[in-house]
């Protein structure tokens, strides 16, 4: 299979984080001078197409298949499906058995005529391997950031510029209506939309912001003193946690502003779920 294409940055001085922290408890600020290698990435998150023939070439087994079961939106289950349990703060999360990759909703879902959308239900470790087998590796935040951006040193909030999406301007796939109840699809998607999606940034890159999460090669920690900083920076150290860019077709602005550049989340290396996926790069 082809690989997509892929945008290739030169690398020198760049920056990661924002002067304009929205959620401060997640690190997303200051501003911090980086420099960075000659890289590519790819111009879209990998597929179930793609995915699928890295499990055909490898016979590789993803955790969630290991482990049983895997994390699935509430609004994406068929009426007669059977959660496990929910998740105690956030409901809307069912624990569903027999869920992964190629069944991502569970027993009787599948990817046919998902075949250009984001593969999901794929922890870092698959997707590190997934990498590696196409001959990149997953991309770091400030990477990740310097892309999305399209190289430009400039503070803009979203990929597109400092405009916020609305269901007039439709940049990119997040919820929109009254999260969970309510999606109005103003944007087309109630799950996730094809890679190639919406318009790409001025650099090429389609989904920065939107439709899946996307796993780094980073640990995820914060750059703060506070009790909950403490405890994710131990849980980052101990590899537990690894942090993702992007936001997803889940996110909206009363319940997860992270759909911006800067803005970060962390979950655990082996955990996968509806909305989480990954794009590969390769050192230039």
């Amino acid at each position: 299979m082809t690989a997509p294409d892929r945008v290739g940055f030169a690398g020198g001085r760049s920056f990661v984080g924002t002067d304009r922290p929205v959620i401060k408890a997640d690190g997303e600020g200051p501003r911090r001078p980086v420099r960075l290698a000659p890289f590519a990435i790819e111009v879209e998150t990998v597929t179930n197409a793609r995915f699928a023939a890295f499990v055909a070439a490898t016979g590789f087994r993803t955790e969630a298949e290991r482990f049983g079961w895997s994390a699935v939106f509430r609004g994406l289950l068929p009426q007669n499906a059977v959660p496990v349990s929910a998740a105690r703060d956030t409901p809307w999360w069912m624990r569903i058995d027999g869920a992964f990759w190629s069944s991502p909703e569970g027993p009787g879902s599948g990817v046919t005529g998902r075949e250009d959308h984001p593969v999901v239900q794929v922890s870092w470790s698959d997707a590190a391997a997934f990498a590696a087998w196409a001959g990149g590796r997953l991309p770091s935040e400030a990477e990740w950031e310097h892309a999305a951006r399209s190289g430009s040193d400039a503070d803009i909030r979203f990929p597109w510029g400092d405009a916020e999406p609305d269901d007039t301007r439709v940049h990119c796939n997040i919820w929109q209506g009254r999260f969970p109840e309510v999606n109005t699809l103003a944007d087309g998607w109630y799950g996730t939309a094809p890679s190639r999606s919406f318009e790409p940034n001025g650099a090429g890159l389609f989904n920065a912001c939107g439709n899946v999460w996307e796993w780094t090669s980073d640990a995820y920690s914060v750059r703060s003193v506070s009790k909950a900083a403490k405890i994710r920076n131990d849980r980052a150290r101990s590899g537990r946690q690894r942090l993702l860019k992007g936001g997803s077709f889940l996110c909206h602005a009363s319940y997860c502003y992270r759909y911006r550049i800067a803005a970060r989340s962390g979950n655990d290396a082996d955990s996968a779920a509806s909305n989480v996926g990954f794009r590969v790069v390769y050192d230039d």
